[in-house]
């Protein structure tokens, strides 16, 4: 074996801070380029109104339960009462929490007091985001969570 010198430790520390940097970069513009990092277009503007829309949020007293099976996606909206709500519209983004690349909008249908949707989705964790009208304009959203089982798990 070859006397250790100086130039070939150097080699060594070159290399092995080149390879730690070229996948520190690597991870930094896959982070970039995956995930847009906006909630709001201008975040000044929503706080203004943020704790007046969260009250009548509230007063609305809906609740949102979600199930995923064979591809399809319920949501059950119910008011205080437990009844389904009654609102004027909804619309839910479906995507992976770290990246927009599989974001969707399914086109849900009323089907005995439930909203459904078909839409593919594979397993892991995944976001919903549930924005909807009351019949008197009152904004609701809500952020869900949802996991999608693998079928081997079960």
């Amino acid at each position: 074996m070859a006397e250790l010198k100086g130039k070939h430790v150097l080699g060594i520390a070159v290399g092995a801070f080149g390879v730690i940097i070229g996948v520190n970069l690597l991870m930094a513009w896959q982070a970039i380029s995956t995930f847009p990092g906006l909630e709001v277009a201008n975040g000044y503007v929503a706080s203004q109104t943020f704790d007046a829309d969260r009250r009548a949020q509230k007063a609305l007293g809906w609740t949102v339960a979600t199930d995923y099976a064979d591809g399809r996606l319920t949501l059950a909206v119910t008011d205080a009462d437990g009844l389904p709500a009654a609102m004027q519209s909804l619309d839910v983004l479906v995507g992976r929490p770290t990246e927009s690349r599989q974001d969707v909008r399914p086109a849900f249908e009323r089907a005995a007091g439930v909203w459904q949707a078909d839409v593919a989705l594979d397993w892991g964790k995944w976001m919903l985001v549930v924005e909807a009208e009351a019949q008197d304009g009152t904004k609701f959203k809500q952020r869900l969570e949802l996991f999608v089982m693998d079928k081997a798990q079960g």
